[in-house]
């Protein structure tokens, strides 16, 4: 009796649970606006970071086998570029080039136009494409994925390294920009 009731207490839990989790179907021109308000935002709080941290602390590491304030920035910028062109299909910018190892990028000023340019691209190459493809499946290496999950691992990976940067702020003493969720 006791096996009875535990299963329909699950059951139950499951059945009143499932639409919290369910994830509801977006049309892909609703996805695509979501996706430029996202971007917008996430370019409005990265460009907080560089001018929060000072001009002397581009080359800032809190550690010795980490990346500087700026290779993280550079790293980032080169991701977003790379994983938002297999989601849209647009033509990379700085396609040849290791923007991180990049030296004349390192300054404040250098730094920010490139960051700044590197969202512009991928906000743009968002506006401009047919929001019918975002299901179209691409492949890179061993990774066979939906434009759109193309687009959702650019977003994970600018927020994971812009992330990683509050610790640069922290170690520094300094307080790192506010969230910026919505």
């Amino acid at each position: 009796m006791k096996r009875l009731s535990l299963s329909l207490l699950l059951i139950s839990l499951f059945g009143f649970a499932a639409p919290i989790f369910a994830q509801e179907s977006i049309p892909e021109e609703g996805a695509k606006e979501l996706m430029l308000e996202d971007w917008k935002r996430a370019k409005a709080y990265t460009l907080e970071y560089v001018d929060a941290m000072p001009a002397d602390a581009m080359s800032y590491r809190p550690a010795e086998n980490m990346r500087s304030f700026a290779e993280q920035m550079l790293h980032l910028s080169q991701g977003n570029v790379g994983l938002a062109s297999n989601g849209t299909g647009a033509e990379r910018i700085y396609a040849d080039v290791n923007l991180e190892k990049s030296e004349q990028y390192h300054e404040k000023e250098a730094l920010k136009k490139l960051v700044t340019e590197c969202y512009d691209y991928v906000i743009k190459s968002i506006e401009e494409m047919d929001a019918s493809i975002l299901s179209e499946v691409i492949e890179r290496g061993p990774f066979n994925i939906s434009r759109q999950a193309w687009l959702n691992k650019a977003f994970e990976h600018q927020t994971h390294h812009r992330g990683q940067c509050a610790v640069y702020f922290r170690v520094k003493g300094m307080e790192p920009p506010k969230a910026k969720l919505f």
